[in-house]
């Protein structure tokens, strides 16, 4: 068995990169591309390895000349690499195709070590190695059988995005019999190149065979496996967390990203927190119907936007404003406040953070569960000098909650005491109260001290819209507010959001009667589990206390390192003790990371 390395390219989306290097000398954690991949190939005691070049090829070769691979090597030259494609290239390495089995590589990509092995001990002489499509990936897909056969090659131009789910990806990695090379590859490249010319792609010649009755080549399907290709900056800072060699700092690297995670190939998110059951599939369609003019269209201004939701809220458009995200509402309302802020802790720190240390008061339930009452609060800060006070509820991350009844009870506290009440109700819709919200145009009237904060992505699973809101009797805050943020502070798909919600109401109660149950069948199989004790919550995120064999942190770090599961722990928001906050998504998921939670609390 021998290996071909395709490495003549330009990387010119690499930009500076690449200016005065080859795209598999750019380096991913200190280490360059072609020095990790050599290295692996080495460990697999290949005959030979046949290197094409071009763009800065001397200076290719005179590195990989340092990297003292004892396997030897054959550098080929493409001399007008930047006037052709890699079906050229591969051309020049034909000879060598059918001297011997070949491992087929492309020199820009990044792989463990099982990649390379799941390739070679296949017993199948002629394989493509693929992946299940997911939407960071790019370039040529397959669509294959049951039984492995392909049955189409897909290159981009002809990608058709509503097909997606049964689309594999190629990895770009291939192992081609030396019988396959000689009776089938280089005679259609070559008859491939005369016909077309050089500037194609090597999978083109594929394409072609893959029509063919019996074309031998079949699809290998990895199952979890880590890889990337590298095409830009944003694939290589991906690919600079997921093959961090420390975990510690791969789990660093991959919680500041704070989201985006659908780069991240399989990674189960458990996070973030979203309503797994909404949207319904016919809302999603007739967002996808209006997309091209949402994309091509500017969205309305704040003041219209407002009145979209006052209708969705059943309020005034006086006594509501519209976020680009709770976040941008949140910052903006803690910039008008005046005076000492109470905040319970822990909370969600968007709050705390937007506000002076020295002129904010905490109330930090005194027991295990982090519980507290309106009662609870009401004393503790009766005798404390504030003007503000913001309390989350349901809270996160504990999911404590406190029923409509004695929240209305603490509101009128609050006003005999001349503090401005925010209470953020982000999660209250998760909650077992019929009609547990405040948005309500006679409380808001009767108590223009009290704003209530909601976020629409975390309610209705739209994060990717940034929505939220903010409602208050204060119609001279909320015109203040109006004029701090963004006359186009959304886009136009949140718009629209927010103008065909209304029709949707009857399958968001439905969604919410799902997540309920599958938050208490959650919890109960969470129970089961040695070494995790429960919290109650009425969000959709549950709370637990790990009590025997490992430390919060270091269960982060091998669900992510092992299950390819990300959670949020929360040792630094309850100083140092051993609390995880676990969302709840759909069943599947959840079973997942029960089945990786038995796993390892299992082997402590």
């Amino acid at each position: 068995m021998q290996a071909v390395i395709l490495a003549a390219g330009m990387g010119k989306r690499l930009k500076e990169l690449t200016q005065n290097n080859t795209k598999c000398m750019v380096k991913v954690n200190g280490v360059t591309l072609i020095d990790r991949m050599l290295h692996q190939i080495e460990k697999q005691h290949m005959s030979r390895i046949i290197i094409v070049v071009g763009y800065e090829g001397q200076k290719l070769i005179d590195y990989i000349g340092t990297l003292d691979i004892k396997t030897p090597i054959v550098f080929i030259e493409n001399p007008i690499y930047d006037k052709t494609n890699n079906i050229y290239s591969l051309a020049l390495a034909r000879d060598w195709l059918c001297k011997e089995d070949t491992i087929l590589f492309e020199s820009d990509l990044i792989f463990e070590d099982s990649v390379l092995e799941v390739l070679l001990k296949d017993p199948r002489d002629t394989l493509a190695l693929v992946d299940k499509y997911e939407s960071w990936m790019d370039g040529t897909c397959v669509k294959i059988r049951d039984d492995d056969t392909i049955d189409a090659f897909v290159p981009g131009k002809k990608f058709v995005f509503k097909e997606i789910k049964d689309y594999y990806k190629t990895v770009n990695l291939y192992k081609f019999s030396k019988h396959f090379s000689q009776a089938y590859y280089v005679p259609f490249l070559e008859a491939y190149q005369t016909a077309l010319g050089e500037n194609e792609y090597y999978e083109q010649v594929l394409r072609v065979i893959t029509m063919l009755d019996d074309a031998e080549i079949r699809a290998k399907r990895l199952d979890g496996q880590r890889w990337y290709e590298i095409d830009d900056i944003q694939d290589l800072d991906i690919a600079e967390s997921i093959f961090a060699p420390d975990e510690d700092e791969r789990v660093h690297l991959l919680q500041k990203r704070y989201g985006g995670y659908w780069r991240y190939p399989k990674l189960l998110d458990f996070c973030y927190l979203v309503n797994p059951y909404f949207p319904p599939m016919r809302m999603k369609e007739e967002i996808r119907a209006n997309f091209d003019t949402l994309l091509t269209q500017y969205p309305s201004g704040l003041a219209v936007n407002s009145l979209l939701a006052a209708k969705n809220f059943s309020v005034h458009q006086e006594n509501i404003v519209v976020g680009n995200g709770a976040a941008e509402l949140i910052k903006s309302l803690m910039s008008f406040l005046q005076g000492r802020v109470g905040f319970v802790r822990p909370t969600f720190d968007e709050y705390p953070n937007r506000y002076a240390r020295e002129n904010s008061v905490d109330f930090t339930p005194d027991n295990k569960d982090y519980s507290y009452t309106a009662d609870d609060l009401m004393t503790f800060f009766d005798d404390k000098d504030i003007a503000n006070l913001v309390v989350v509820n349901p809270d996160n991350p504990s999911g404590n909650y406190i029923p409509k009844k004695d929240l209305l009870r603490m509101i009128d506290w609050a006003g005999k005491k001349g503090i401005k009440l925010v209470i953020d109700e982000s999660f209250v819709d998760f909650a077992d109260e019929e009609d547990p919200t405040l948005i309500d145009q006679k409380i808001l009237t009767d108590h223009p001290f009290l704003y209530v904060m909601k976020s629409i992505s975390k309610s209705y699973g739209v994060p990717g819209l940034r929505l939220g809101v903010l409602a208050s009797g204060d119609e001279e805050m909320i015109a203040s507010m109006k004029k701090d943020i963004a006359i186009w502070n959304i886009n136009s798909f949140a718009e629209f959001y927010m103008q065909i919600e209304e029709k949707y109401k009857s399958d968001y109660a439905a969604a919410l009667v799902r997540i309920r149950a599958e938050r208490a069948r959650f919890a109960e199989e969470l129970k089961k589990i040695g070494g995790i004790r429960v919290i109650p919550s009425q969000a959709n995120y549950i709370m637990v206390e790990l009590n025997q064999g490992i430390d919060a942190k270091e269960l982060l770090k091998v669900l992510l390192v092992r299950h390819n599961i990300l959670i949020k722990e929360l040792t630094t928001k309850t100083n140092g003790r051993n609390y995880l906050r676990l969302a709840v998504r759909n069943e599947e998921d959840n079973d997942a990371l029960l089945s990786a939670l038995r796993k390892v609390l299992g082997d402590t």
